[in-house]
């Protein structure tokens, strides 16, 4: 694996990292989605948003990225990774996957 270059992250493996809120949570689906239910503390990273996200965040912190099902997560995890944050996941399952295994942990 290249240095460069996301990594993935189960729903289990964020979970076990939650509690210390160690990894920041961006999740890029639609505002209507992320506002009926999204991952607890995740930052909603749109088209609109990101300019202000990327000025503002600390490119060393790990990056979760989220999104429905884990597919549309890698192309822009791996952006970020170009716009030089150090450690960047994909979120395997996505939003799907989260609330199939933690329906206790969303935010409306």
């Amino acid at each position: 694996m290249s240095e460069n270059s996301f990594k993935h992250m189960s729903v289990s493996e964020l979970q076990a990292v939650m509690a210390d809120k160690s990894h920041v949570v961006v999740d890029i689906r639609d505002e209507n989605s992320f506002a009926n239910g999204h991952i607890t503390d995740a930052i909603n990273l749109t088209n609109e948003s990101m300019a202000d996200f990327l000025r503002t965040a600390d490119l060393d912190a790990p990056l979760v990225v989220c999104c429905y099902h884990g597919i549309s997560s890698q192309q822009a995890a791996q952006f970020l990774i170009s716009q030089d944050f150090t450690e960047v996941y994909s979120l395997d399952g996505g939003f799907t996957q989260w609330q199939t295994d933690f329906p206790d942990n969303i935010e409306r």
